[in-house]
């Protein structure tokens, strides 16, 4: 195995635990030691309470007694709230993931986002859900799991709000199974039959809380993954946490998500075990990876793609903006493949290759030219498919495809504030910039062309230099990868 610079690891930490981080940043991390940076990692930069991203209350809309005699108008004004409501949310989290104090904590939320993917129609479910991920983002993966299957967007997502003894609807067993805890091929039809029945009766109220309706619950003995019993949802989620391969399963998507597309078998099962015998501890297993030297391996830094989010918000992080329009990130989103709360379907975003293609890749590499030069968006965003999950409404998603139209040929205005940017170069020589601003910015510097960087240049100021070769660098395949 072959570590790396000192250097490049902090910055391999910061964008694999986070968004990235700035020079002055990486310079204070350098006289850690990797323990001393890894708890504070784990821990974030302050212990004070994690902010909320709530942009509506549950008082803004009319009770579901009410909703149920709307006329029509009413109807429209309601799914009109919902999607902006969606929309403001999405704007929310990201500038949530921008000024956070714990990047950490809004990378696990957005790897959860992706593993229980969801995407409904109502503002407030779509809420709640984020809120409880969040909240559980590097706690137990157990109480995660619960909470998160107990909220009304997955409960109505996957249908179990229809699940009752009389006429089981297997929906919610399968992908808890199948999406969340197992794996496909770990479990058979008749574990799938036997878990429907023990969700039976799981709903939620008009308030949108759990409520557990007995009486439409299947209380007959189940026999379910080689165990036998009167089994509710709680009993079966506990003998799915009972389950090595739910461990595995896990594991093996947080090493692909924050070490390498390219599994490690023998990495994954060492991490696995001691995952188990934590009690499914997700603070100890990002720990486990982050303290691990092959983490730092010449051979895994560098080599991931940038997700859409990744890319943007690490842009953000890097030069503080502010946009005329918040809204343009959608466009950015959706555009570059992955619109947060419109996941493509039940199992997420792929992810890895999955997010470069011809026409993305080029529009990539313009985003930061696009952003830091107001230019005008001229890439047409592909529209959303409506057809995922059942109960989602296809007016609204046809309202965030015309909002998404609307915007093209737009110029983004941005009001970019560079200079807590350019102070952190203070203290770097003239003749040092261009090493410097590459080497903070890639993970692998070796491919870039000084020379060119030097030709393209706005020589005429400090400021202007350090300004234009930024842009010139992210505008680089290499910026791209992490």
């Amino acid at each position: 195995m072959a570590e790396v610079a000192h250097k490049i690891q902090l910055q391999h930490l910061a964008w694999r635990a986070g968004f990235g981080e700035t020079l002055p940043v990486i310079t204070d991390w350098d006289s850690r030691s990797r323990k001393g940076l890894v708890n504070k990692v784990l821990i974030g930069h302050t212990r004070k309470p994690m902010a909320s991203v709530d942009v509506m209350d549950a008082d803004d809309f009319p009770d579901a007694k009410k909703r149920k005699d709307m006329t029509p108008e009413e109807r429209k004004k309601v799914q009109q709230m919902n999607t902006q409501g969606i929309k403001d949310l999405n704007v929310a989290w990201v500038n949530s993931m921008i000024r956070t104090e714990h990047p950490l904590r809004e990378k696990m939320s957005l790897f959860w986002h992706g593993h229980f993917a969801c995407r409904t129609e109502n503002v407030l479910y779509n809420q709640q859900l984020l809120s409880v991920i969040r909240d559980n983002a590097l706690g137990d993966f157990g109480e995660l799991l619960s909470a998160v299957s107990k909220s009304p967007a997955m409960l109505q997502f996957l249908n179990n709000q229809q699940n009752r003894k009389q006429h089981p609807n297997e929906n919610f067993a399968r992908e808890v199974m199948e999406l969340f805890t197992l794996g496909r091929g770990n479990y058979s039809e008749k574990d799938v039959k036997e878990g429907a029945r023990a969700f039976t009766g799981w709903g939620f109220d008009e308030n949108n809380n759990f409520v557990f309706r007995e009486k439409q619950h299947d209380d007959g003995i189940k026999t379910f993954l080689g165990k036998q019993g009167n089994f509710n949802g709680d009993d079966v989620l506990k003998i799915l946490l009972e389950q090595k391969q739910t461990a595995r399963f896990i594991t093996a998507k947080v090493y692909q998500y924050f070490v390498s597309e390219i599994p490690d078998q023998g990495r994954i099962q060492a991490l696995a075990d001691k995952f188990y015998n934590s009690g499914y501890k997700i603070k100890s297993l990002m720990q486990e990876i982050f303290m691990a030297d092959w983490f730092y391996d010449s051979s895994i830094v560098g080599n991931r793609i940038k997700s859409p989010i990744e890319l943007l918000v690490g842009i953000r992080r890097t030069i503080p903006m502010t946009f005329e329009k918040e809204e343009t990130m959608l466009l950015f989103q959706r555009v570059l493949g992955q619109l947060l709360f419109y996941p493509p379907n039940v199992a997420g975003w792929p992810g890895g290759r999955s997010w470069i293609d011809s026409s993305s890749l080029m529009f990539r590499l313009r985003v930061p030219q696009v952003i830091l030069y107001s230019q005008a968006f001229n890439v047409m965003p592909k529209e959303l498919t409506p057809e995922m999950g059942e109960g989602n409404n296809y007016k609204m998603t046809l309202q965030i495809n015309d909002f998404l139209k609307n915007q093209f040929s737009k110029k983004v205005k941005a009001t970019i504030d560079w200079n807590p940017y350019i102070q952190g170069f203070n203290d770097v020589p003239r003749e040092n910039l261009a090493n410097e601003i590459a080497g903070i910015l890639l993970q692998q510097t070796n491919q870039i062309n000084r020379p060119m960087l030097e030709k393209y240049a706005d020589s005429s100021s400090r400021e202007n230099y350090i300004k234009t070769v930024t842009i010139d660098v992210m505008s680089t395949p290499e910026y791209q990868l992490c």
